[in-house]
């Protein structure tokens, strides 16, 4: 096992804590080599209240994943939700005094810290900032504009914003937990990059994760991300609905969701009924199915219209009909009974539930392609990115100290007992392996930089 190819993924969720232990084999799968679950005690709504509690759990999950993977966690990379965050889209330009020069990384970047220094709410702070199309000039819709030539590049931005003090909080969690934050990112992109494919990413697709606390949607189109929000209702407001109409404890109402729930109450016939026992010797209470499917309905068709409002608030009616590929929904709330078809009947748009099992290697356990896992598949993912980023720019340090062959080749070369031909191979090679490195990076994610300013950031809690 080489430990310098693997990851882990923490997803610090409202319902539950997952981490998950990770590496690619030669195919470019998921191999999972352990993973460990804490029911989650001090998050609410996807934003920690209770420190002491979330650190807590955030050890649990971490020994039992430690324990089955037989591997030291020490790195992590996290995901952030809750109510806080917020999306806006912004354009901005920067002059390039050098019109002869190609347009190159450097330019992207000065661009994006341009977008950097926007004005936010009092507490507030830029998270991601996320490309979506370029103009050079007079000519739109450039997506890669690396090697165009222009006096003015422009760009319209998604830019993901949240409170710094509560993702600060996170941070001193993991950190109090032994840990070290390497990668955070939005949950909504995590979970995207486990359940979309490519090519439904390029068509045009929603994704509604639904959450314990919180559920998140993220619009993509021409494989670039349109929108992002996050609604503060989860699957926790449902269990809640249940243990108020049925006047029962949480356990049981939880209990009764995951087993005899439904979307759809008139699936079900008034003569069904359930029995719950009572507490401490009292009577049992008896429930219809039916009523409890009234019960969920009410409040998931609240979930599902106000995530409909976020895919309208996109854009015109036009644009929304180029969702090509629809709906995609994930997180734990999704496996809930006749959700899916709710979901066609109240948007009118394709919809279909997201499994993570496209990315993982053969012979993984089933459980782990479960929609309820797809967040923290996603970190895994991201984190793996990260490492990988990583090894590239120590890669490109090490020519540095490669010089010494070049020189006896020099040396060769000008006492004429190389041929010509050899001398092109050589070049060849040389220059080769720096055009994959550039290829390489192109695809690599499109906020790496600012992230390792970010984590410098909020790690810095004292």
């Amino acid at each position: 096992m080489n430990n310098n190819n693997i990851a882990v993924g923490l997803d610090i969720g409202t319902t539950k804590i997952v981490a998950i232990v990770g590496q690619r084999n030669e195919h470019g799968k998921l191999e999972i080599l352990g993973m460990g679950r804490a029911k989650s005690l001090g998050v609410h709504r996807g934003v920690v209240n209770n420190i002491t509690q979330t650190i807590d759990s955030i050890k649990k999950a971490v020994a039992e994943a430690e324990k089955a993977a037989n591997y030291k966690i020490t790195d992590v990379t996290v995901g952030i939700a809750g109510q806080h965050i917020r999306s806006l889209q912004h354009s901005d330009y920067i002059s390039r005094p050098n019109f002869d020069d190609v347009i190159d990384d450097t330019d992207l970047e000065r661009l994006k810290e341009q977008v950097h220094k926007l004005v936010m709410l009092p507490g507030e702070e830029i998270i991601h900032v996320l490309p979506q199309e370029y103009k050079v000039d007079s000519q739109t819709e450039i997506i890669e504009p690396r090697g165009f030539h222009g006096s003015r590049l422009e760009a319209n931005f998604h830019v993901v914003v949240g409170q710094i003090s509560l993702i600060r909080n996170i941070a001193r969690c993991v950190k109090e937990a032994g840990l070290n934050l390497v990668g955070i990112t939005l949950e909504p992109l995590a979970s995207s990059d486990a359940v979309l494919s490519q090519e439904e990413k390029e068509a045009g697709v929603a994704l509604i994760d639904v959450g314990g606390g919180t559920t998140d949607i993220a619009i993509f189109k021409d494989n670039i991300i349109r929108h992002t929000a996050v609604i503060p209702f989860g699957g926790n407001v449902i269990t809640d609905d249940i243990k108020t109409g049925c006047s029962i404890i949480e356990r049981q109402a939880e209990i009764l969701k995951v087993k005899y729930g439904s979307a759809w109450p008139s699936e079900n016939k008034e003569i069904e009924v359930i029995s719950i026992p009572g507490l401490h010797g009292r009577e049992p209470k008896e429930i219809t199915v039916k009523k409890l499917s009234q019960i969920i309905h009410a409040r998931i068709e609240e979930i599902i219209s106000l995530s409909y409002l976020e895919l309208r608030n996109y854009g015109n009616e036009e644009q929304k009909k180029k969702l090509i590929a629809g709906i995609v929904m994930t997180g734990g709330g999704s496996k809930l009974k006749h959700l899916r078809q709710l979901t066609e009947y109240t948007t009118g748009m394709d919809v279909r539930i997201g499994y993570c099992n496209e990315h993982l290697a053969s012979g993984q356990p089933e459980e782990l392609a479960s929609p309820e896992y797809a967040t923290a598949i996603g970190l895994l993912m991201t984190g793996l990115d990260n490492l990988e980023i990583q090894k590239e720019k120590q890669q490109k340090v090490q020519p540095s100290i490669q010089p010494a062959q070049n020189v006896v080749s020099a040396k060769e070369e000008n006492s004429g007992n190389v041929s010509a031909e050899t001398i092109i191979e050589k070049k060849k090679e040389e220059k080769t392996p720096e055009k994959e490195k550039k290829v390489r990076e192109k695809k690599k994610s499109i906020f790496s930089t600012f992230q390792e300013k970010f984590i410098k950031y909020i790690n810095d809690t004292e």
